[in-house]
């Protein structure tokens, strides 16, 4: 509950922070082979945490008995990377109308907790809006 709860603080920050931006440089729009979202698409970056008390096998195992991967991620989100950091566990950079966050945080928590602790991270796409600032400076 307290994972829900800040998620959606955060995600309240950042819609204001969009909202209320009064930045001149326009962002564009992901690249041509990233899945068409509406207007309120949002980058969702998760950690899932592997509980390291435990055998990968044991942990495997878990995941597949609670079908982690048969809903994870669900149909229509784009998995923009998916990664293993040693030492950590996984994570997940998802993209994915900000209406569908409830839905993958609840995929989570009846798919992942016990063989994961999980982290949310809702950020949005600023690689445009970086790499203009920086060829802007170096001018």
């Amino acid at each position: 509950m307290r994972s829900t709860s800040a998620l959606l603080t955060a995600l309240a920050v950042l819609t204001s922070a969009a909202v209320y931006s009064s930045g001149s440089i326009a962002q564009t729009p992901p690249a041509s082979t990233a899945t068409p979202m509406p207007d309120n698409a949002v980058l969702l970056t998760v950690f899932l945490k592997h509980d390291q008390s435990r055998p990968l096998s044991e942990l495997n195992a878990q995941l597949e008995k609670q079908g982690f991967y048969k809903a994870f991620p669900p149909a229509g989100v784009e998995v923009v990377s998916w990664y293993v950091m040693m030492g950590i566990g996984q994570v997940v950079t998802l993209r994915l109308p900000a209406s569908r966050l409830r839905e993958v945080n609840r995929i989570l928590e009846d798919t992942a907790w016990g063989s994961y602790r999980t982290e949310f991270y809702p950020t949005y796409d600023y690689k445009a809006v970086g790499l203009a600032s920086h060829e802007k400076a170096a001018q």
